[in-house]
């Protein structure tokens, strides 16, 4: 069955502009065919469309089913964004497919990428959801200074990934399974000795993701799945 995201569907019974294209040019669906909405808040609705016509995909729901939570605790991945956006999104993407639940893109002082464009990781997150049949939608943020970031209060576990010498235990030997948990992956050319210094004053505990050296878009998609695997439901 087609899904389609829909988050404003309980006041509106109508597919975004969008998501009606797709639904009626692409897909050829029609009056009386059946769908399945997401609100990307944890619910999904069985439907059927009522009226198709032009760009408008009304819709009458059948039944509303809370997706049950997937993993334990709020899982958030800040990095700085590669180069390359193609990678940054690609890892959008697939830490979508395995779950985690908020992102945000930090300027770093050796970030090589200072301006991301949201609309479009948005885009990638939704298709994402609806791929991996997820009801539940990551929140994005956009570029945020490295130091007000780690200056930010966050009440769970907090970790920051970096390439210095130093103690650096693994990150699955340290991860405490249900507690909220934030890692920071920097950028190719790492944090800086002083971002790490005001990561520590701020509470965060140094780790390390292996001994082979990452990519900033695989160091990130391992610590998801990394935290996405302890905190399993």
């Amino acid at each position: 069955m087609h899904i389609f995201y829909t988050p404003d569907i309980e006041t509106t019974h109508e597919l975004p502009e969008e998501e009606a294209a797709h639904a009626l040019r692409v897909l050829r669906l029609q009056a009386g065919d059946e769908v399945l909405l997401t609100d990307g808040k944890g619910r999904f609705y069985h439907a059927r469309i009522g009226i198709a016509a032009h760009k408008r995909c009304l819709v009458d729901i059948l039944q509303v089913e809370t997706q049950a939570p997937l993993w334990h605790g709020h899982l958030h991945i800040a990095l700085a964004p590669t180069k390359n956006m193609d990678r940054t999104e690609w890892l959008a993407e697939k830490a979508t497919e395995i779950g985690f639940d908020e992102l945000t893109f930090l300027n770093c002082r050796y970030s090589e990428r200072r301006v991301v464009k949201a609309e479009r990781i948005q885009k990638i997150l939704v298709s994402a959801i609806k791929q991996s049949l997820k009801a539940r939608l990551p929140r994005l943020n956009g570029m945020t200074d490295f130091k007000s970031f780690v200056a930010q209060p966050f009440a769970g576990q907090k970790f920051i990934a970096h390439c210095h010498p130093g103690d650096k235990p693994l990150l699955k030997d340290i991860l405490r399974p249900g507690e909220d948990a934030l890692v920071l992956i920097g950028p190719e050319g790492d944090f800086s000795e002083e971002e790490v210094q005001l990561a520590l004053q701020a509470g965060f505990t140094p780790i390390s993701l292996g001994r082979s050296r990452l990519r900033t878009e695989t160091a990130a998609l391992v610590a998801c799945h990394l935290l996405n695997l302890a905190n399993q439901c």
